[in-house]
């Protein structure tokens, strides 16, 4: 019986030496060579592994930087330019820096704007209440109020406010992930560039119903009508689909475009004096005046020729 035993596990650990054995020399021969350098771009990563460059972690992002031809290919938004520029020295490039961006909440419909016309009593989630109808207010392609942008964010950057019912962003803590966006079912929440100390212009509606129909929706919806557009000097706004947009590139931060909206749906952020709408108004209408003047001029001049 002794014997038996023995010989039982002097087989076992035979059999396991030479599988291991096996198993070494497989791995040795298939052995795939990972480059060192996917190593020192990841211990400079913040390692918050949000999913914001798109990629499934910084480990992955890593790879997918070390293979690409350029690090300007992509993108930590939460490390920015400092960690990009770590990035591109490991790599032998220099890097190209980019505009701080932040998520800024494209809904104003608040409880006050935007009442309710039934009660929700589902689970508390906002794509599970996406799912079922089209929310709980007259305005279909506004904020559906659960939260799912907060349970996202992994910074601490986003909560609800109760008395208004809408996310708010914390800029300080914001670090342009993207996870907010990305959790929104009804992509309410934009990332837009920070803007210069902190000063931004946007459209804060996506209703892109009938001017009529979203007005009666939300009392601070966007109606399409066109007049921020015809405002702007700068070709900064199009309208499109019922809904304004506004191009932050473009935008020179006049502010005339949130001054002459009738509805409010312009929101000018960050700025260190309020919107002085009836200033603004009396120079649009003195440049217009001007405007026509020179036009006048210029028929004169042409019926003299």
């Amino acid at each position: 019986m002794l014997k038996i035993v023995i010989w039982t596990v002097v087989t076992v650990t035979a059999l396991g030496l030479v599988l291991a054995l096996v198993l070494y020399l497989i791995a040795k021969r298939f052995r795939v060579e990972e480059d060192p350098r996917i190593d020192e771009v990841e211990k400079v990563m913040p390692g918050a592994n949000c999913g914001g460059c798109g990629f499934a972690g910084c480990r992955a992002f890593a790879e997918a930087t070390v293979k690409a031809a350029s690090p300007d290919a992509n993108f930590c938004p939460v490390g920015g330019n400092e960690v990009m520029a770590k990035v591109a020295a490991i790599l032998g490039f220099e890097a190209k820096e980019k505009a701080p961006t932040v998520a800024v909440v494209r809904c104003n419909g608040t409880c006050d704007l935007r009442p309710k016309t039934n009660e929700y009593g589902g689970y508390a989630s906002c794509k599970v209440k996406a799912a079922l109808y089209s929310g709980d207010t007259g305005c279909s392609f506004g904020c559906l109020g659960c939260g799912d942008c907060v349970s996202a964010c992994s910074f601490g950057a986003i909560s609800m406010d109760p008395a208004t019912g809408l996310p708010v962003v914390d800029e300080e803590k914001c670090t342009g992930c993207g996870a907010c966006s990305k959790a929104c079912p009804k992509g309410i929440i934009e990332l837009r560039p920070k803007g210069p100390r902190g000063m931004k212009v946007y459209v804060s509606c996506l209703n892109r119903d009938k001017g009529p129909a979203a007005k009666k929706a939300c009392a601070a919806a966007c109606i399409g009508c066109g007049i921020c557009a015809k405002t702007c000097t700068h070709d900064a706004i199009t309208v499109e689909d019922n809904i304004a947009y506004i191009d932050a590139l473009r935008c020179k931060l006049c502010r005339e475009c949130e001054a002459m909206c009738p509805t409010g749906a312009i929101h000018g952020v960050g700025f260190p004096k309020p919107l002085d709408k009836e200033g603004i108004k009396e120079r649009i209408r003195k440049r217009n005046e001007a405007a026509k003047a020179a036009a006048a001029a210029e028929v004169k001049k042409e019926d003299k020729a």
